[in-house]
């Protein structure tokens, strides 16, 4: 089980964004249903946490966290106390324990990036914390233009479909995939997957 625990940055400075974040993750979390066994919620103060049943869940969700450029983000693998409660708060287990050590060291100044990885395996979670924060500096450093072909490159979209969407030539768009490395994203996930995976078995 992976459990992700989001804690926004400078809140005193920048006004609690909680609500806002919690909304913009709602279409998040009804793509993902599947993998979902507890939805992102306020925890405590300007907090957030979701239980989620995959890797692959944990890596897009705290990319997607990464994108928004206001949150530690620490993803706990590991065990937890079964059955669940209706709410994270109430939940328990070494995946809690696990999220709460990361997010700890996430908003710490020694990370090159916020995000980090604690779980059952300390080899594996200093191996999955290596790569999400390499695949965390591309996102963060992705430009709106890149986004642009991002979020239009759908199974089925081909680059002349975001041509001619965008009102550019394929050409352009091609060359926006490459600068905003996302052939390279695509490859790197399933590593950061099977790591987390490894920090998650012990």
């Amino acid at each position: 089980m992976f459990v992700l625990t989001a804690d926004q940055r400078r809140s005193t400075r920048h006004g609690d964004r909680v609500d806002a974040l919690l909304e913009a993750l709602d279409p998040w979390t009804a793509a993902w249903s599947d993998h979902v066994a507890l939805a992102p919620e306020r925890t405590v103060g300007d907090e957030v946490q979701a239980v989620l049943l995959s890797a692959e869940s944990a890596v897009d969700l705290s990319l997607t966290l990464m994108r928004a450029t206001h949150w530690s983000v620490g993803i706990g693998a590991g065990p937890v106390d079964w059955p669940l409660r209706s709410t994270s708060r109430a939940s328990s287990g070494a995946a809690f324990v696990n999220a709460r050590r990361a997010v700890e060291r996430a908003r710490g100044r020694a990370e090159p990036v916020p995000l980090v990885v604690a779980g059952q395996n300390a080899h594996a979670q200093e191996s999955a914390t290596a790569v999400l924060q390499l695949l965390a500096s591309v996102v963060r450093r992705r430009s709106k233009a890149g986004w642009q072909v991002n979020d239009l490159l759908q199974p089925g979209v081909t680059q002349r479909d975001i041509a001619a969407t965008l009102g550019i030539s394929t050409q352009a768009v091609s060359q926006r995939i490459a600068s905003a490395m996302l052939d390279e994203e695509r490859r790197a996930r399933p590593v950061a997957v099977a790591l987390l995976h490894e920090a998650d078995g012990g």
